[in-house]
């Protein structure tokens, strides 16, 4: 890193979708849109002598909290970020021209307002070359797609959608071999639909290939912003707020504590949450009552992020070996603002049972296994915004509606939110089967 070329790292978060990018010239970087746990990174540059000087953000809006002020206060790093964002912090704002040296590196600001309203993307200039050699485009110019423009609310979803296109067709005009480098990919419900599996790209590939470059006019593009959007996690509408005010400072990996039964059953009286992140099959066969299956995996935060309401205290239950797991629990829930975590149930369910508390359990099936024995059972079909081709006579009807007078079996696209969904559905006292291998598809197919 400390050779005179300037390069760029991309560092992945699969978790979100997302991806941060670590530009450095000579012994000076910037970060661009980073994670909230940027600590490793930062030791890494440390450790080579790297220096931060800034770090470069491309709108307020993101789908997850800042690490911007975790950097600034680790390493004296200015943050600098779009001249109209809200930010209520200190910070370099950057208007349309503005530049920065990164060592022999020039970074312009570009306003490219749409996918949020003060939204700023920045151009690379090598100082050996006249034009731009990377972009990074945040959450406008997607790899694929575009960023979605309804986030700041549906009374401006259409302005911002024309915006978008404006920004899409000016970044459009930059050389061919510019690199895009965008912070919302595959897995990010920031893009307005499906996007690459790829995370970066060129303006020329894009040029070519991207459906919201090619033979769209403006009506037709806005009509596409404006309708048969992807629903977001409910956690979304926080990290504009949470962003803007300056997100707490952790200064580093807090370390989760440990809990007996004694403990836990405390804080559920006192209105924590219980999240479960063993697989689906061991949470049927055995789970805390109350509590709420999310397999710790890749997806872990997004989903809490989704079911469990913001600013709740949690209790996570775990796979073994625990100690392990609860880190990487914790880190993908201070990424999406959950940080009142309780702790960690040590011994998980046994451990609850043998202190003699009970535990609930569901029945689960197979979806081949069910082939012909679907007729007359109430289907809940919990598939994201309930797509077309669902399962004929399933419901898609609030917790409070569902009918008693009979077993639900839930089904999804893969089991994962059907045992989700049979958790809740058992706790209210329904009888209910999750479809836990297979999935709609599957049982369609058997039906």
């Amino acid at each position: 890193m400390n050779g005179s070329e300037a390069t760029i790292e991309v560092i992945a978060t699969p978790s979100l979708g997302d991806t941060s990018y670590l530009l450095v010239s000579g012994d000076e970087a910037a970060l661009v849109d980073p994670q909230r746990d940027s600590w490793e990174l930062m030791e890494a540059c440390a450790a080579k002598e790297v220096r931060i000087r800034y770090v470069l953000e491309t709108h307020v809006h993101n789908d997850y909290v800042s690490g911007a002020l975790e950097v600034r206060a680790a390493t004296g790093a200015t943050v600098a970020g779009p001249a109209r964002a809200p930010y209520a912090f200190d910070h370099l704002p950057m208007a349309e021209d503005d530049e920065i040296r990164v060592g022999d590196v020039t970074v312009r600001a570009v306003e490219t307002p749409g996918h949020t309203a003060e939204h700023t993307s920045y151009l690379v200039f090598d100082d050996a070359a006249g034009a731009p050699s990377a972009v990074f485009t945040g959450g406008s110019l997607l790899v694929g797609n575009a960023g979605r423009t309804d986030l700041s609310g549906s009374g401006r979803t259409e302005e911002l959608a024309r915006a978008q296109y404006r920004t899409l067709r000016r970044l459009a005009l930059l050389p061919d071999g510019t690199r895009v480098l965008p912070t919302h990919g595959a897995g990010s419900s920031c893009a307005a639909g499906p996007v690459s599996g790829e995370r970066t790209s060129t303006v020329g590939t894009e040029r070519r290939t991207n459906p919201v470059l090619t033979a769209q006019d403006e009506e037709e593009f806005v009509r596409g912003r404006m309708s048969g959007l992807p629903a977001y996690p409910a956690y979304y509408r926080h990290m504009g707020p949470i962003n803007g005010a300056g997100p707490r400072v952790l200064g580093g990996p807090p370390v989760m504590r440990p809990l007996t039964p004694t403990v836990v059953e405390g804080l559920l009286g006192g209105g924590a949450q219980i999240v479960d992140g063993r697989d689906r099959a061991a949470f049927a066969a055995g789970h805390l009552p109350d509590s709420i299956c999310d397999e710790l995996d890749e997806r872990f935060a997004s989903l809490v992020g989704e079911v469990v309401p913001f600013g709740t205290r949690l209790v996570l239950v775990l796979p073994e070996p625990a100690e392990d797991a609860a880190h990487e629990a914790m880190v993908q829930l201070l990424r999406i603002g959950y940080d009142d975590i309780a702790g960690y149930l040590v011994g998980g369910a046994d451990a609850w049972a043998a202190a003699g508390r009970p535990l609930r359990s569901f029945r689960t099936a197979d979806a081949a296994a069910l082939a012909g024995r679907v007729d007359g059972r109430r289907v809940l079909d919990v598939r994201p915004d309930h797509p077309e081709g669902g399962i004929p006579g399933s419901l898609a009807v609030p917790l409070a509606e569902l009918p008693r007078d009979r077993e639900i079996l839930v089904v999804c696209g893969s089991g994962r939110r059907a045992a989700v969904a049979a958790g809740l559905i058992d706790r209210a006292g329904i009888p209910v089967t999750a479809v836990i291998s297979g999935g709609a598809r599957e049982l369609m197919a058997h039906t």
